[in-house]
């Protein structure tokens, strides 16, 4: 069967630019929430609640928008998630009771679940060596996304709290105007999947299982849930740790966010591109996912802001390092008319780790003590690198 891909830096450049406004305008949202929040409910957990709303639509709408993805084409998909998107924002911006909130959340999350398609239209256009450093980019562009989003949510907050949601519905609008006119279909008629859809193919624990039963791709799913859980922790339980051993507020935090944004996009961005045809996906997943690990141990010995700055770019380092190399050795191993089912279930993993590692760092805070979840993150950590290396080696990949 035909993979010839459509033209590359064109096509790799608009799915750079799709994924950064999109990630810009949840971006956005972020410095508002728990005050859009705060005249329904006082506490911290309808935040937290909403969070994983989000991320369970996305848990449950990834494979299914990967197996259609396989069977239509990527570009419809896009295009109608990023509607979805917009709808989302929209919804949430004129909410007017905590019902419509969750709702508006449950839509954004169903319609996020394109980050699969977008990264199997990274797999369509790219040579099987070239496809770590092309998945970068996409991190790239979410760190981009979340340095400016923030920023421009809180600048418009000070219109009202509702200007930021529709402001994001806005920018979703223009991504979907931009996408309509440049973006061209990645995948041949040839080679899209033509097999009846069953209940199978779209629920996102059946597909789970079905993955961690084909040797193939056992161990790296296992490594990409490894090292998600541990981010998934980080990203929610970071603020609560700074202020608990160093008194940092808000604003110190963001700046802190602000600077793992940096070192996240410079990483996958830049040194991603110029590491991975030389070094390789296996040492780029187990030395990044060890690097990541050594982040979480400074952090949980860390006792000065210093210290707290070097746990951060260590992570950032890490996780920009492993997770695009994982992504790449899961798409090595699908088949042409498998890569958006497959990046679809690796994905679902991912957001489910979103879901449960949360509450895992939470629980183990409070329980055991502010350095816990970073210590089980470090041994996470160290377990993907495991993975990532013993799946390799019995695939004779390590060269």
């Amino acid at each position: 069967m035909s993979s010839a891909p459509a033209p590359r830096k064109s096509a790799l450049g608009i799915i750079f630019l799709i994924v950064f406004l999109d990630m810009m305008g949840a971006g956005i949202l972020v410095p508002v929430i728990p005050f859009v929040v705060k005249p329904y409910r006082t506490d911290a957990l309808t935040v937290g609640l909403l969070a994983l709303a989000f991320s369970a639509a996305q848990f449950l709408a990834s494979p299914l928008l990967g197996v259609w993805s396989d069977r239509k084409g990527r570009r419809p998909v896009l295009l109608i998630c990023l509607l979805g998107t917009a709808a989302g924002y929209f919804l949430f911006g004129a909410a007017n009771s905590l019902a419509l909130l969750f709702a508006a959340r449950l839509m954004a999350g169903f319609a996020g679940g394109s980050i699969t398609t977008a990264q199997a239209y990274i797999a369509d256009v790219s040579d099987p060596r070239d496809r770590a450093k092309n998945f970068g980019l996409i991190g790239a562009a979410f760190g981009l996304g979340f340095i400016l989003g923030p920023a421009m949510g809180g600048a418009l907050s000070h219109i009202s709290l509702s200007a930021p949601a529709y402001a994001s519905g806005a920018l979703s609008l223009c991504t979907y105007v931009v996408a309509t006119v440049l973006l061209k279909e990645s995948l041949q008629l040839e080679n899209r999947t033509g097999h009846r859809l069953t209940f199978a193919d779209v629920n996102p624990l059946a597909q789970i299982r079905r993955a961690l039963n084909r040797i193939e791709f056992r161990e790296l799913m296992l490594a990409v849930f490894a090292l998600n859980f541990g981010m998934a922790g980080l990203q929610t339980n970071f603020a609560v740790f700074t202020h608990a051993r160093f008194g940092l507020d808000a604003a110190a935090n963001a700046v802190l966010f602000a600077f793992l944004g940096v070192v996240a996009a410079l990483t996958q961005g830049v040194l991603l591109r110029k590491l991975a045809p030389s070094v390789g996906e296996v040492r780029l997943a187990v030395f990044g996912a060890l690097t990541f690990g050594g982040g979480f141990a400074t952090l949980a010995l860390s006792g000065s802001l210093p210290a707290v700055y070097t746990s951060v770019a260590l992570t950032a380092l890490g996780f920009g390092l492993a997770a695009p190399a994982l992504t790449g050795l899961v798409s090595r191993r699908a088949g042409v008319e498998q890569q958006g089912v497959i990046l679809g279930t690796a994905q679902s993993v991912a957001s489910l780790t979103r879901v449960i590692g949360p509450v895992w760092a939470g629980a183990i805070f409070d329980r055991i003590g502010p350095a816990a979840p970073y210590w089980t993150g470090a041994v996470f950590s160290v377990l993907a690198a495991f993975w990532a290396f013993h799946a390799a080696r019995g695939a004779h990949e390590l060269n």
